[in-house]
């Protein structure tokens, strides 16, 4: 079945907490695209209560009356964040996520938006939108104002959501922080969900000095779009990457549904949270999170990119893809890959790793067989699970093994 795509001009907003995408959406198409995110409000004792607020019918049917009058007006604007499962994890389905592209005019974008499947939640605007649903189709054109995020890791969600609502909701602000890693400090780190663990990982990878992680300032919150990334450092750093791609690449290592296992754990209160209510899921360093080990997951992140900064970017060429958004997830994917069949070994010391990669010092990752898409993503994980003896030769695509020969002369 064809897809169908829509197409919405956007504007450009720059702001401190991370930039964002103005545009307008009718009715019956924000239906269609997007979903109510799990995010969770707690109470005074510390229980989840809730998805965002609960929808009330009768606010909605209140709404609803409103849109059918004349003087219907949501001057608001619905705020989105896009590109994100209902696992948790960033889309990695190219064909169905959403794109920005660029225009002439710098602060114009174009967001290209497959409709085949909704994937983009609704961090605030829920009671608006879904009213819609209540009345004729003839009101589902009216257009709708939308902040759009991209790749907005969902701790950040609750951390937006709870910001712009809790001096209208009977909400705790530091409870309402509770949950998604911006005060972890104040919790035992046995409480913390993965994605939690991830956010926190990644904040202390960018702000550890730069002899001790190679991610030091350059990690922030930005859609994962290199030209965007580029643009919004470049005069500061010859690379960025983004907040999400950090955080998914961390989430993988500990969970393979952190939706799941964030739900799990607040359903009992904050003091009774543990991790070992969860079970090992089989991620490849899901038993030292449930061990609250945090220190040898941080260790092993930073050893391993420490060990690539070493052989890979400190010597890549300008057009590298090797430290663009598809070469960090395609290293993120390898350092799966070789936990999964060596971390019984135990050594994870940067030296360990740059055994590893030390093959790739030859590869020219800004050669034209890679490029940035999922399909370049692919190609880097591959030339070095292929490099490192992980890859059946008989089963890979004849074109990329003779390209992968080529490349490691």
């Amino acid at each position: 079945m064809e897809t169908s795509f829509l197409t919405l001009h956007a504007i450009r907003v720059n702001q401190p907490f991370g930039e964002f995408f103005i545009t307008k959406i009718k009715a019956k198409d924000l239906l269609e695209i997007s979903f109510s995110d799990p995010l969770r409000f707690i109470d005074e004792k510390g229980q989840q209560k809730g998805s965002q607020r609960l929808l009330k019918d009768k606010r909605l049917k209140e709404i609803a009356n409103y849109i059918k009058t004349v003087e219907a007006a949501f001057p608001n604007s619905i705020i989105l964040a896009a590109n994100y499962d209902e696992k948790g994890f960033i889309c990695k389905d190219h064909k169905i996520s959403w794109k920005l592209r660029e225009t002439s005019n710098t602060d114009i974008y174009k967001i290209v938006i497959p409709t085949a499947a909704p994937l983009s939640s609704i961090v605030d605007g829920q009671h608006r939108l879904r009213s819609f649903e209540l009345v004729d189709k003839e009101y589902q054109d009216m257009e709708l104002l939308c902040s759009i995020y991209f790749d907005l890791p969902n701790p950040y969600q609750a951390f937006l959501f709870a910001t712009i609502n809790f001096n209208q909701q009977k909400v705790d602000k530091s409870l309402a922080y509770e949950q998604f890693g911006f005060n972890v400090e104040d919790e035992p780190a046995y409480s913390w969900s993965p994605d939690k663990l991830a956010v926190y990982l990644t904040r202390k990878l960018n702000l550890d000095n730069k002899e001790t992680t190679p991610f030091f300032n350059h990690i922030i919150l930005a859609p994962q779009n290199d030209k965007i990334l580029f643009n919004k450092r470049s005069k500061e750093l010859n690379w960025a990457v983004s907040t999400a791609t950090i955080v998914d690449g961390i989430l993988r290592l500990i969970s393979s549904n952190p939706k799941k296992d964030k739900d799990l754990m607040h359903q009992s209160q904050v003091e009774k949270r543990q991790r070992k209510m969860l079970a090992n899921d089989g991620a490849p360093l899901r038993q030292i999170y449930l061990d609250s080990n945090d220190l040898l997951v941080f260790t092993i992140v930073k050893n391993f990119f420490m060990a690539a900064d070493k052989l890979l970017f400190s010597t890549a060429k300008e057009k590298s893809y090797i430290f663009k958004t598809v070469g960090i997830q395609a290293l993120f994917d390898v350092l799966r890959t070789i936990l999964k069949k060596e971390f019984k070994n135990k050594d994870v010391s940067e030296k360990f790793f740059e055994s590893k990669l030390s093959f790739s010092e030859s590869v020219d990752f800004s050669d034209d067989f890679f490029s940035p898409s999922g399909a370049g993503r692919s190609r880097i994980k591959n030339i070095f699970l292929y490099a490192l003896n992980y890859l059946d030769e008989g089963k890979i695509d004849s074109t990329h093994l003779m390209n992968f020969k080529r490349l490691l002369k």
